[in-house]
């Protein structure tokens, strides 16, 4: 293909998706849509004239081989293939269609998941432990055998054993040029974090092609490409002079070198989600999940193996045992297509879902060689304990701030996680623990930031006491204010720590869904609300996770911005649909609304606040609402906010309306898909994850 050719359709294409999603922007940003246009240019130019980017494909297909395969049941929308022919090499084409099998499987589950949850909800029971002399669903496993360790599991790689710190965010960025995208990668691996985990799903926006421009980035930064390492040094240089001004000295002494110390782990889209680009040919959406798994494995496992690195993933939102038993069964497939000894991938689960605290042996024996840790992802379970309790009454949720590690079902989540890790396999091989997020940022006041700070160590003492092997960090500025708790302990993992064995009493499953008492204020309803409509527009925006505060704290610099992904925006919904329908009691007095102490959260008290919440970003500064997002994309949030918390029966995942709705601005557009979705949830038991703009 010559460069003319490449630059014909990389124009094509970039126009058309900024045109299509970013026209009230389009005029006052041509002159950055030019310098996008023609960096992609000289990336797609260094590509065809031997950059070294496609190099060291083993399959060595020919032409014909290649249009073959272009004719399979996988379908890519548009001209992507094309213009991300890097991302969909030859090899990750042939290993989707070998994949692509599991993808009705996937569907299944989730609608088994559906069916599950509306049961729970019509008969009002209860989550319980499996029964002991059964099978793990999807394996040969007894769940006795799972609890007592008679499964074989994964002895911990080198470069796993001490993650002491681990970052987290996506290697991409909305709507800016590709060497300010692939910015993100240069700070994660230059970031002194032990592991840093690029996140595909919760804090990976959806718009366009950001998907694919995050695959493309890592594949750059993994391979070392000379694109990559040009940011990375003029990255090091920036993060040097934080560092000077923070801690008054640098913190990279050389830049090379430190590239190679972070583990590069990728978190792939849970098995709920679709992909937006790709489809069978008979029209059915494409799991997500698969679509990660094969196009970070395929394109990035020759370069890690070569490095003499793990190639590592972190599964999201596994309910159920024999969930995990689906990702063993496909990481396995995956690894014998690519030639690699079986128990090559190694996994860590987040434990998200109040379901999966019920059977976490179960599921470490499910995934068998693959399985090194689980991850006690705070958020994200908050929302599943909520969800799963939708049907009773009487539990309803505090003010979100109340809900940390050590409130009720929050600590005897945290306790088995740990006794589970560490319960050894059936050849003394325990597993590791990484805490949970901190999602504090190192910008503001100096009291501010000084009493942040102070809270965020206290959270990492915390944990390190309690067992675990290290934790999360939501900004890399985070790593190495947090990184000295576990420094001081000279301990690399705390693997093996003795604890008392899991049992499996009614009083263990209570204890799940324990609540302590706590306050529920007007103060933590706008709070909710504030985040919650902030989060959408970000959302929209294509920032999927953003340093966001409720509105009456914009131009307080003592209050901190906190990172907010798909996880906390979840959460902040799930408990206004708790205070709405079960008639949630204030529990004091709040003099600004006038509500007395006693009073109950009703219908017309979520309207005005609602209202209140909104009008108060629709007059924000534009340095924390981006003034072209009040007329298209806030609105909208403000109609998914209004629809999930009044809906009688509470909507699964309110990440299903912001997909729908992505590269969307028409309002009036937004309410029929949001419909559309209720009905069909409503009418048939299922949701509507697909691309709705992608049809075959």
């Amino acid at each position: 293909m010559g460069d003319e050719k490449i630059r014909s359709e990389v124009d094509t294409s970039v126009w058309f998706s900024f045109i299509c999603v970013f026209y009230p922007y389009s005029i006052l940003m041509y002159p950055l849509l030019k310098e996008e246009v023609n960096f992609i240019y000289e990336y797609h130019s260094f590509y065809h004239l031997g950059g070294g980017l496609g190099k060291g494909n083993p399959l060595n297909y020919n032409q014909e081989e290649i249009l073959e395969m272009s004719n399979s049941e996988i379908i890519i929308r548009n001209n992507l293939r094309e213009t991300y022919e890097d991302v969909f090499s030859p090899g990750v084409i042939e290993a989707l269609s070998i994949m692509a099998p599991f993808n009705e499987e996937v569907k299944k589950l989730m609608n088994i998941r559906l069916r599950r949850r509306k049961e729970r909800s019509r008969k009002g029971s209860k989550l319980t432990f499996l029964n002991p002399d059964t099978n793990i669903p999807g394996t040969n496993i007894l769940v006795s055998d799972a609890r007592a360790g008679n499964f074989e599991g994964a002895e911990i790689p080198k470069d796993l054993q001490q993650q002491w710190i681990q970052g987290t965010g996506p290697g991409a960025k909305p709507n800016t040029s590709f060497e300010n995208s692939i910015r993100n990668v240069a700070y994660a691996l230059l970031s002194g974090a032990d592991g840093w985990m690029f996140d595909g799903e919760d804090a990976l926006g959806q718009v366009s092609t950001m998907s694919l421009d995050n695959q493309r980035n890592l594949k750059l930064a993994i391979q070392g490409s000379p694109i990559f390492l040009t940011v990375a040094e003029e990255v090091a240089l920036r993060m040097n002079n934080w560092s000077k001004s923070f801690f008054g000295h640098g913190k990279i002494t050389d830049w090379k070198t430190q590239l190679g110390f972070t583990t590069k782990i990728f978190r792939a889209r849970g098995l709920h989600l679709d992909d937006r680009h790709i489809r069978l040919s008979n029209g059915a959406s494409f799991s997500a999940s698969i679509a990660d798994l094969v196009l970070y494995v395929v394109n990035n496992f020759q370069a890690l193996i070569g490095a003499g690195a793990s190639i590592v993933l972190y599964l999201p939102k596994i309910q159920t045992a024999e969930e995990a038993a689906l990702w063993n069964r496909m990481i396995s497939a995956l690894e014998k297509h690519l030639g690699m000894e079986d128990g090559t991938l190694k996994v860590y689960v987040l434990v998200e879902q109040l379901e999966a605290t019920y059977q976490l042996m179960e599921i470490r024996a499910a995934l068998g060689k693959h399985f090194v840790g689980f991850n006690t992802g705070r958020w994200d379970y908050i929302n599943s304990v909520s969800d799963a309790m939708a049907w009773d009454q009487f539990f309803i949720n505090p003010n979100i701030e109340s809900i940390g590690m050590t409130y009720g079902y929050m600590k005897n989540y945290e306790d088995r996680v740990r006794r589970a890790v560490n319960t050894p396999d059936s050849k003394g091989n325990y597993a590791l623990w990484q805490g949970g997020m901190e999602p504090n940022i190192p910008v503001g006041s100096t009291e501010g930031v000084s009493a942040s700070m102070e809270k965020a160590l206290a959270g990492a003492e915390r944990e390190l006491k309690e067992g675990a092997s290290g934790k999360w960090v939501a900004h890399w500025k985070m790593v190495h204010i947090v990184r000295p708790v576990w420094e001081k302990s000279g301990k690399a993992n705390q693997m093996g720590r003795s604890f008392e064995k899991l049992s499996y009493t009614q009083e263990d499953a209570d204890g799940l869904i324990h609540l302590d008492f706590a306050p529920r204020t007007i103060r933590g309803a706008r709070n909710l609300l504030s985040v919650g409509l902030q989060y959408g527009n970000a959302f929209g925006q294509g920032m999927q996770a953003a340093a966001l505060k409720p509105a009456d704290f914009f131009g307080n610099d003592n209050v901190l911005y906190l990172m907010e992904d798909m996880a906390t925006g979840e959460i902040r919904l799930s408990i206004l649909w708790e205070w709405l329908h079960k008639k949630a009691e204030i529990t004091d007095a709040d003099e600004i609304s006038g509500v007395n102490k006693g009073a109950i959260f009703t219908q017309e008290l979520f309207d005005r606040l609602l209202e209140e919440e909104y009008h108060k970003l629709l007059v924000a500064d534009s340095k924390d609402v981006h003034e072209a997002s009040k007329t298209t994309t806030l609105p909208i949030a403000k109609a998914i906010v209004k629809k999930y918390v009044e809906q009688e029966e509470k909507i699964p995942w309110f990440i299903d309306l912001l997909n729908i709705n992505l590269n969307n601005v028409d309002l009036k557009l937004a309410e029929k898909r949001i419909d559309r979705y209720i009905n069909h949830l409503n009418k048939n038991g299922e949701r509507i994850t697909e691309n709705l703009d992608f049809i075959v």
